[in-house]
């Protein structure tokens, strides 16, 4: 199961917080009464330096100096000093204190006893005796002068202490550590918010979704990245276009080495047959003019505009040839690229309604949203272009032509109906082949060359899209389909609000 970054930063600071507290405690067991007995000897050791630097045995001037007297209230310490020649200084003035004194080694005997520290002077014990006695530590030995001295202080249990410091040290860190998880929970959501943008950002990037931008101000290092992802977008963009562009080049070189041969055949005859009626035309009109066949100025003119038409005809003809021979032959550069449909037609809608009004035809053309596609626009503006002539040459009845867009998951239909005669079944799948024409008559009478559609077929292979034709009661209907620029998964929707 997958953790968030979130949760992950949320358990290892917990975890943390957890082992400090349990290393505290485990230090403040172990190593606690041992310095707090460091602290007692050592605090020993500053009366017993006080008592070497008393001279001549004057040791009741102690009583005099406040700071030593507030020292040993402080520490709770017992003196008693015996000088050589008997003479008692104590701190207390119990009696029993000072036969306790002159008794101290038999009472060191009771209790556990041990040795903390051992010199030449003086030894340092700590004394532990049953429930019922106080734990002591005392001090014991000669001074410089050969006085006798013992200090003695009490000691509470190390233990009890450790084990209370360790209870406090326990709730204050379980509450510090709640306490913490909650501040860190919510700081780690503000710090992560922006992971998780970067995350969708990317999502969509492998999508092919390249219109989604990383917005923010900051320049740390989230910033720093959230920038150079922008960047990665555009060119990935860039790239998928000049793959593309390069995926089809080389799906064009593959077939063309097979198809070049048959293909520059069957050119060749078609054109021939194809300007042979016009050629035969000019020629016939022409030597009339020569041998003056007619003489009056209206026959003339006849002639002339019949020469004119036909060389009209062909000139136009040779140049539509000309282009089919550059796609068929694959001479022609595919240039991937992503632009709207939507305008594209609209421009040549607009072109043709001159055309249209003169034949008393209305074109109907609704979309308005923009809808993005994978194409060469330039030639998709001929195959258009195309469908829409082909549409006003056969409109008829009612002098209707429809264009409408269909956006599917990952594709655009666009479909031109015209109003008019249907095209027989048989023909249907053959009004791609060049020269070809359904009505050769009505054909002749528009200068139509059959080779308008078979351009339309050679560029959508070449782009490697569909195109097709259907018939409707009332009419028939050209159509192809290109590539969605959002990519195979994107949802219809989002498709079309690009």
């Amino acid at each position: 199961m997958k953790k968030s970054i979130k949760i992950r930063l949320a358990v290892t600071y917990i975890v943390i917080m957890c082992l400090s507290l349990a290393v505290m405690l485990g230090v403040n067991s172990l190593f606690l009464e041992k310095y707090y007995l460091a602290r007692k000897t050592d605090s020993l050791k500053n009366v017993y330096q006080a008592l070497n630097n008393v001279d001549n045995y004057q040791y009741s001037a102690l009583n005099d100096d406040d700071a030593f007297k507030k020292y040993l209230a402080e520490k709770n310490f017992r003196l008693i000093v015996v000088d050589p020649f008997g003479n008692c200084y104590s701190t207390t003035k119990d009696e029993a204190e000072m036969l306790a004194y002159m008794q101290f080694e038999s009472q060191f005997s009771r209790g556990k006893r041990v040795i903390m520290e051992q010199k030449d002077n003086f030894v340092v014990t700590k004394i532990s005796g049953n429930a019922s006695t106080m734990d002591v530590v005392c001090m014991y030995g000669n001074l410089d002068d050969k006085s006798s001295f013992m200090i003695r202080t009490p000691i509470q249990s190390i233990r009890d202490s450790a084990q209370i410091s360790n209870m406090f040290y326990l709730y204050i860190g379980l509450a510090t550590i709640l306490i913490s998880s909650v501040i860190i929970w919510i700081m780690s959501r503000r710090i992560i918010r922006p992971l998780q943008t970067l995350s969708d950002i990317s999502r969509e990037m492998a999508d092919l979704h390249f219109d989604v931008k990383y917005h923010s101000t900051s320049q740390d290092e989230i910033g720093i990245l959230g920038n150079n992802l922008n960047k990665l977008s555009e060119d990935l963009e860039k790239t998928i276009s000049e793959l593309k562009t390069a995926n089809n080049e080389l799906q064009q070189d593959i077939a063309k080495k097979e198809e070049i041969d048959e293909m520059r055949k069957e050119f060749l005859a078609n054109v021939s047959h194809e300007l042979k009626t016009p050629i035969a035309l000019i020629q016939g009109y022409a030597e009339g003019l020569q041998e003056c066949i007619n003489d009056d100025a209206q026959s003339r003119e006849f002639y002339c505009e019949v020469i004119v038409d036909e060389a009209g005809k062909m000139n136009q003809m040779v140049k539509k040839l000309l282009t089919l021979n550059q796609l068929e032959f694959g001479n022609d550069t595919v240039a991937m690229e992503r632009f709207d449909l939507t305008d594209l037609v609209s421009g040549v809608v607009q072109s043709a309604r001159l055309l249209a009004e003169q034949k008393g035809a209305e074109i109907h053309f609704n979309q308005t949203e923009p809808v993005y596609v994978w194409g060469d626009e330039f030639k998709m503006e001929e195959v258009v272009t195309n469908y829409v002539s082909n549409a006003l040459n056969h409109v008829d009845y009612e002098k209707k032509i429809e264009i409408k867009t269909e956006i599917r998951q990952d594709t655009v239909r666009l479909s031109v109906f015209n109003t008019g005669d249907v095209i027989p079944e048989e023909d249907l799948d053959k009004v791609w082949v060049k020269f070809y024409k359904v009505d050769k008559a009505r054909t002749r009478e528009y200068g139509g060359s059959g080779i308008g559609l078979s351009i339309v077929k050679a560029i959508m292979d070449s782009m490697h899209q569909k195109c097709g034709v259907k018939n409707y009661s009332n009419g028939v209907e050209f159509w192809f389909e290109i590539s969605c620029a959002d990519g195979q998964k994107r949802s219809v929707k989002k498709c079309k609000n690009r």
